[in-house]
C-alpha cells in the first residue's frame, strides 16, 4: 500500500478573494508597524511600559486575528474599527497617526481595489 493510498485526500483549499488578500497583507503590515510603534511610544516614556507593552500587544493580536476574519462583510467592520484604533493613536504621539494615516489609505485602496478585481474576476 503507497502512503497516498493510506491517507485520505485533503480537501482543496478555498479560494480567496482578491479584497480578503490585499486586506489582510495591510492588516499584518500594520502589526508590524504597532510593533515599532509601541517601541518608539516606549522609548519616549509617552505612557508607562507596561501600558505600552499590554496596549501594543493587544492591538496587534487584534490585527492578526483579523485577518481571518476579513472574508466576511462583519469582519471588514472590524477592519475599520481597527483602523479607527489606528487613527486613535494620534492622541499618544503625532508621528504614530501620521503612520496610522497612511495605513488607513492603504486599507481604503485595498477595499476598493479588491472589490474590482473580484468584480472583473465575475463578469463573464
Amino acid at each position: 500500500m503507497t502512503a497516498s493510498a493510506a491517507s485520505p485526500a485533503r480537501p482543496p483549499r478555498r479560494e480567496r478573494s482578491a479584497t480578503e488578500s490585499l486586506l489582510s497583507v495591510v492588516l499584518i503590515l500594520e502589526a508590524i508597524v504597532v510593533v515599532f510603534g509601541m517601541l518608539v511610544i516606549f522609548g519616549l516614556r509617552v505612557v508607562e511600559p507596561v501600558v505600552a507593552f499590554t496596549g501594543g500587544a493587544a492591538l496587534i493580536l487584534l490585527l492578526v486575528l483579523a485577518t481571518r476574519i476579513v472574508r466576511y462583510p462583519w469582519g471588514q467592520w472590524v477592519g475599520h474599527g481597527l483602523q479607527l484604533v489606528l487613527l486613535a493613536t494620534v492622541l499618544l504621539e503625532i508621528l504614530a497617526g501620521v503612520a496610522a494615516a497612511i495605513f488607513v489609505g492603504f486599507w481604503i485602496w485595498a477595499l476598493v481595489k479588491g472589490r474590482q478585481l473580484d468584480a472583473a474576476k465575475r463578469a463573464p
